[in-house]
């Protein structure tokens, strides 16, 4: 039985611009590998209405999982929220549980719970609440959408709050062999081993290290025998 896939969307002018750089992404990746869920596609827009729903309608009908980052904070240019409840042709409003949370969270610290702080608290009809044990502003999912926070703290404390509720797969197994030659080299004979164990992925990640030409020979997938037999044929054709 395959493993359940997933996408993640990055929400933000920030990161196209090249002014943050993102986290996020790498983060999930790893996580969701260690559950076996098939992380498939990364897609990043900006803050764009027309551009954020259609990439939240696409993803949601492609895979099992969306995962999105960014744009659920107080200011005027956080409208993830707004357009994935417009995705999914649902209402948004300020909702009692989440605004609980943040009077709270507000009265404990002395501030003022502001309009603008308030507008964290505006959930899609029928979303579930994502918790946020580290500044408390809820993420939330709808249908098979997770929303989080960009903040990448924040970030990793919302999938880890997400992460339980999911059904994983088949964990993915990785191993590395170092080949000292350069990649045109081996390129035949790599090729050649790849359409031997067709359920293995193989990557080759070039490096040239103090005048040392070579790649980085990836072997992934899910049966360990496998990757054996795999890296014992390049360990024979590379010695």
């Amino acid at each position: 039985m395959p493993n359940p896939t997933a996408a993640m969307l990055v929400i933000g002018d920030e990161i196209l611009s090249g002014r943050t750089r993102d986290a996020n992404m790498h983060h999930l990746a790893g996580v969701l590998t260690q559950i076996g869920v098939d992380l498939k596609e990364a897609r990043v827009v900006s803050d764009d209405p027309d551009a954020i729903i259609a990439a939240v309608r696409g993803l949601s009908a492609t895979y099992d999982h969306v995962f999105t980052s960014g744009g659920i904070g107080p200011t005027h240019d956080d409208i993830t929220a707004d357009c994935v409840a417009a995705a999914f042709d649902r209402p948004i409003d300020v909702r009692a549980d989440a605004r609980a949370l943040l009077e709270a969270h507000y009265q404990r610290s002395g501030q003022e719970l502001n309009a603008a702080r308030l507008r964290m608290a505006r959930i899609p009809d029928g979303a579930a609440l994502i918790d946020n044990p580290v500044s408390t502003a809820p993420g939330f999912t709808i249908e098979n959408v997770h929303v989080m926070a960009g903040v990448p703290s924040v970030f990793r404390a919302m999938v880890d709050s997400v992460l339980p509720g999911l059904t994983g797969g088949q964990p993915l197994i990785s191993d590395t062999l170092r080949i000292e030659r350069p990649e045109g080299e081996i390129a035949g004979p790599l090729g050649e081993v790849a359409k031997a164990f067709p359920d293995l992925s193989l990557g080759c990640y070039p490096f040239n290290k103090d005048g040392v030409l070579g790649a980085n020979v990836v072997l992934r997938g899910q049966d360990a025998a496998m990757i054996g037999q795999a890296r014992s044929q390049l360990l024979a054709l590379f010695a």
